[in-house]
């Protein structure tokens, strides 16, 4: 008797189902769906909103680079940790033709937050707090309504 199934080839190529033949997994939610932001994105988001916001009342933020950092680091050989508190921003002033930063510190801020919107609510004084630091002014000048919950 003739064996009517052809042999299998040698290698198989990429599975195309899996064995109940559901077919293969594919993503969650499509890219465009904030689901499939990373933590990083979602968190240069809130900076990005929390700058816009801003920068309506004061236009010359459009000179200042506003930078997302995971953590604070330690600059130089003899810096070391202290007790003080995790900073949750910083700022960097212009100079020598580099304009000025404002950092914001992305895992100590996540880590004293509970939700996304507690999160942008601490985001945003961060924001203010170092705009308000670079520009010499209070953070109630920058935004009268710093500190309101």
């Amino acid at each position: 008797m003739e064996n009517a199934v052809p042999p299998r080839a040698a290698a198989p190529g990429p599975r195309r189902r899996d064995r109940h033949g559901r077919g293969m997994r594919g993503p969650i939610a499509p890219p465009q769906v904030p689901l499939a932001a990373s933590r990083a994105e979602a968190f240069a988001d809130l900076v990005q909103d929390s700058v816009e916001r801003l920068e309506r009342r004061w236009p010359q933020l459009a000179d200042i680079d506003f930078l997302v950092l995971e953590v604070p680091r330690l600059d130089g050989p003899g810096q070391a940790w202290s007790d003080e508190a995790v900073p949750l921003g910083g700022t960097v002033p212009a100079g020598d033709g580099r304009r000025a930063r404002v950092v914001v510190y992305r895992r100590p801020v996540e880590i004293r937050t509970k939700g996304r919107d507690e999160r942008a609510a601490l985001v945003h004084e961060v924001v203010v707090e170092q705009v308000a630091e670079l520009l010499g002014l209070t953070p109630e000048t920058v935004d009268p309504r710093y500190g309101e919950d």
